[in-house]
């Protein structure tokens, strides 16, 4: 998990977003906008990639620019984790033993139980 929580988000936009200050305040981030708006993703078109830097330069609704850092950060230690070999095998095999709890069957009962109020139907297969 990266970026900011749905606290920190309702705050920055009571606030005022000012996404250009994040790229200021991020040479790095200021660099890889440059980059895209060069052409290098897109055999040298500079136009292609215009409405997403203007959508993040002048609008930014989802405050990507905002969560740049906290991205890069994230990035770094997946890097590493894919460096340990054995740590990068052990953690989808971790995920998938603990998944149980996410079974569709115990959600819908859930739901059953605590929101929608209905007891379980038996079906007779005769």
């Amino acid at each position: 998990m990266f970026g900011l929580n749905a606290a920190e988000v309702t705050n920055i936009k009571r606030a005022g977003y000012r996404h250009k200050a994040y790229v200021e305040a991020n040479t790095e981030l200021r660099a890889v906008l440059d980059l895209i708006s060069s052409g290098e993703f897109s055999r040298g078109d500079t136009v292609v990639f215009h409405p997403l830097i203007g959508n993040l330069l002048h609008c930014d609704p989802f405050l990507v620019l905002a969560d740049y850092a906290d991205y890069i950060t994230c990035q770094e230690k997946v890097s590493a984790a894919w460096k340990d070999s054995e740590h990068w095998s052990r953690m989808p095999i971790l995920n998938t033993a603990r998944s149980g709890k996410f079974s569709s069957d115990r959600v819908i009962g859930k739901y059953c139980d605590t929101i929608w109020n209905v007891p379980p139907v038996t079906i007779r297969l005769d």
